[in-house]
């Protein structure tokens, strides 16, 4: 008794377990739309829902063009920022050789705005200069106005009377240079603040609280190799509470930061400072008291939170663009496909889960209640999965991914499919239903795992190699293929051991879909059957056809043997 009753609590233990998972995804959803901006329906993407489309225009020096290669580079980093941050289904492309377009689903947040737009090209300099901005006046409000703007005399030098011997020397501000750093606004940096690498370069702090003249690039982005962002910490290994990027230079970076910070350590005022430029703007000047860092690790501090220092580390692993861009306009873009396909999609889906389910009740008849009931399970666990990405990692669901959702029913029918045929295999060879239902599974286990297997590492392979739309479906593919695995093990299995002990199915009704005088014969192995007492001459003369079928090779081969001997032995017996 107590061998009977150990695979219906296994069954009971499984069943239980799984409710645990559906209602564990339920309560985290949940949680999601109750405190954290969550849905309990997922993000459509930009083909469905429409979207934001931001146009680029490329900002070089005068005389300067912008290359293919340039624009290559700019929409694969772009894409890669976006990615970073969750936003999936984004369309990036070209447009007329110049500009870059970039469709993104929804309404985008500050910080994704942020990632498109700059373009992320860090420089450190050397300080020659700081003080106040001037040629503002301040009104009542206390809003700073800025003075209209001002001419630099051409009479005066431009050029140093005495060649710099570093990028810290101050041979480098000339009367020209001074007089453009007081005429300077600081406004400027919100439209366009780009200087040669070797030369200086006058900006102000992102808030404009600060003026600079800096030396020329003595360290540049591309020499980073990972950023990464954190709260600083410290030497006792408490948190500030303030939030930091953390860089890391490749070799040639490393040494050259490792010589800025050593000639700095000896200057004192503004010249112990290094300015962080990022896209003309200085984000940091911290002064050099730490002496020299000479393992490539700096961090950059600034007016930074979680979203901004996590942007700008993005923004820096991934690489500057290798040109500026200005937005050249922002437009709100309806959807390209819209509900009608969304729902023709759907209708596709429904039709061919009915289809399925037509099947499996003409198939199994009764037994087809199961395949139902697990596809139901199914689709629950898998609609919660989606959701749950959708709010954590910004997940869209597009028609590609529809079409993925609908091939998986396929995919799970099979393998219930493949299940119920191993357990009447087990039935036609005499076994008993709780037996077959059983074996069976032992049988089917290998075959449907290898095919969830196959199936998993197409879709691995198509989400890494592919882009855009066809990532979507190669998600939903590989999700749907890990959900079918777990339901037909943590339900289809645990049903079939329950029903098995039911009278209906143990008995084999006509309805159960399990009769075995239904399936033809009592299987008896060597492709052997032996049909019952109660079966007819037509059901004896197909279970003979039913055995021929089911042959393996090695059983024909050596049923060839046999007949072969036996008409060389009736020869014999005739001569």
């Amino acid at each position: 008794m107590a061998k009977s009753s150990s695979p219906a609590k296994k069954a009971w233990r499984s069943l239980t377990w799984l409710g645990v998972l559906i209602v564990g995804l339920i309560a985290l959803n949940a949680f999601g739309v109750f405190t954290q901006n969550g849905s309990w329906t997922p993000k459509l993407a930009l083909d469905l829902e429409g979207g934001t489309q931001i146009i680029l225009a490329p900002q070089v020096e005068s005389g300067a063009t912008v290359t293919s290669e340039q624009l290559t580079e700019a929409v694969g980093i772009i894409r890669q920022r976006i990615n970073s941050s969750g936003v999936s289904e984004t369309e990036v492309n070209t447009q007329g050789g110049q500009n870059i377009v970039v469709s993104i689903p929804g309404t985008p947040d500050d910080a994704t705005l942020e990632r498109i737009k700059s373009s992320a090209k860090l420089e450190f300099r050397a300080v020659l200069v700081a003080g106040q901005p001037s040629g503002q006046t301040v009104g009542a409000d206390g809003t700073a106005t800025p003075a209209p703007e001002a001419t630099v005399d051409p009479s005066l030098s431009t050029t140093p009377t005495v060649e710099p011997t570093d990028a810290s020397d101050l041979n480098y501000v000339t009367p020209a240079l001074q007089a453009e750093y007081d005429a300077f606004d600081c406004a400027a940096i919100n439209t366009t603040n780009v200087a040669p690498a070797d030369e200086p370069l006058i900006t102000c702090e992102t808030d404009g609280s600060i003026k600079y003249i800096l030396g020329p690039v003595e360290v540049d982005g591309s020499t980073i190799t990972d950023a990464t962002n954190g709260q600083r910490t410290t030497s006792s290994g408490a948190t500030t509470g303030e939030w930091v990027v953390n860089i890391v230079f490749n070799s040639e970076g490393t040494t050259k930061f490792a010589d800025v910070t050593t000639r700095l350590n000896n200057l004192t005022g503004a010249q112990n400072q290094f300015a962080i430029v990022l896209d003309g703007a200085v984000i940091s000047a911290p002064s050099n008291t730490q002496g020299a860092i000479l393992n490539g690790r700096p961090e950059i501090s600034g007016s930074f939170d979680q979203d901004s220092s996590k942007a700008l580390a993005d923004q820096l692993k991934f690489g500057a663009l290798p040109i500026s861009f200005t937005v050249q306009s922002q437009d709100t873009i309806s959807a390209t496909l819209g509900s009608t396909q969304l729902l023709n999609g759907l209708i596709a889906g429904l039709i061919g889960l009915i289809l399925v389910v037509m099947y499996s009740l003409a198939q199994y008849r009764l037994l087809g209640l199961v395949t139902v009931a697990s596809l139901a399970v199914a689709a629950v666990i898998t609609y919660l999965l989606i959701t749950i990405l959708s709010w954590r990692e910004g997940y869209r669901l597009s028609l590609a991914g529809v079409a993925g959702l609908i091939v998986a029913i396929g995919i799970t029918a099979d393998s219930f499919i493949v299940y119920f045929e191993r357990v009447r295999d087990e039935l036609r060879d005499g076994r008993g239903l709780e037996s077959s239902v059983e074996a069976g599974w032992k049988r089917a286990f290998r075959t449907i795992v290898a095919s969830d297997v196959v199936n998993f590492l197409a879709a691995a392979v198509l989400f890494v190699l592919a882009v855009g739309n066809v990532r979507g479906f190669a998600l939903t593919l590989g999700l749907t293929t890990i959900v079918d695995l777990l339901v037909v093990s943590m339900f289809t299995h645990p049903m079939l051991q329950l029903v098995a002990k039911t009278r209906f199915f143990n008995e084999g009704h006509k309805l159960s879909g399990l009769d075995p005088r239904a399936l033809g014969a009592v299987y008896r192995g060597r492709a052997r059957f032996e049909p019952s007492s109660t079966m007819s001459a037509r059901k004896v003369a197909s279970s003979s056809k039913e055995a021929a079928k089911r042959q393996t090779i090695a059983e024909r081969k050596a049923s060839e043997l046999v007949s072969t001997s036996t008409d060389r032995s009736t020869d014999g017996k005739d001569s």
